[in-house]
């Protein structure tokens, strides 16, 4: 599957890359938790539950998790914030089911809705925290998704941001590539039956903005006390960017 296969020829390129993201996760629902696992050799869920603490920091009400995709790190932020009302939206209907599944055994109240990361249908200043675990470098525009998280996000709202940043300079990071372009598309071809989704992995990756480019792109939106910090020696990144009072 390549980005090719699904190029209607009257599409723009931002639907094109939507329709083909789309129809990516959608094939490779059903093994994504395990090749998540597999392939970052567990470490996915401890970013995760890094991230849901600075949401914790802020004492939400409401929280909304963009592509949630099966929603682990919906879980981690219950998990850690139990009386908030936390969402789940993705605009991947294959991975919900998957994530509705999850939730109803762990017995928690989450609500799994479909919805776009560039239109979401909830009304401003809904949510006192937005978290994006991983889904950013797949939306069509990066602006304009930042400024649907500010636009949902309640005055002094926090945004909590989890990516996987192009790879760090040295050794490891030329120990890191090897493996995310060599080692990574072969594993996940071999269990999914898609090596396409994983070689578009690792491509979208070095195609993100690095994190200090991520933040500026954050602060042109509107967002202030714009941070971030790397994890797992540059492996993921995290950032959080908070909403202005007015």
């Amino acid at each position: 599957m390549t980005e090719d296969s699904f190029k209607p020829t009257n599409l723009e390129p931002d639907q094109v890359k939507a329709r083909a993201v789309h129809a990516m996760f959608s094939a490779i629902a059903w093994r994504y938790d395990m090749l998540n696992r597999l392939l970052s050799f567990g470490i996915d869920q401890l970013w995760r539950r890094e991230a849901s603490q600075y949401a914790k920091a802020v004492n939400p009400q409401d929280i909304l998790d963009v592509a949630t995709g099966t929603a682990d790190l919906a879980i981690a932020l219950k998990k850690a914030c139990p009386d908030a009302r936390v969402v789940g939206a993705d605009f991947v209907e294959a991975m919900l089911v998957l994530g509705r599944r999850k939730v109803a055994r762990q017995h928690l109240s989450i609500s799994l809705e479909q919805a776009d990361a560039l239109q979401l249908p909830y009304q401003d200043s809904s949510f006192d925290v937005v978290t994006i675990a991983y889904g950013l470098r797949n939306v069509a525009s990066y602006e304009g998704a930042l400024k649907e998280f500010y636009r949902v996000l309640k005055p002094k709202g926090r945004l909590i941001v989890l990516e996987f940043p192009p790879p760090p300079k040295g050794i490891f990071g030329q120990v890191f590539r090897f493996y995310f372009l060599r080692i990574l598309p072969t594993i996940g071809g071999l269990f999914s039956g898609k090596k396409d989704a994983y070689v578009y992995l690792p491509d979208s990756v070095l195609k993100f903005p690095s994190p200090e480019a991520l933040a500026a792109l954050m602060r042109g939106v509107g967002f202030v006390e714009v941070s971030y910090h790397y994890q797992s020696l540059g492996v993921s990144a995290l950032h959080i960017a908070d909403k202005s009072q007015g």
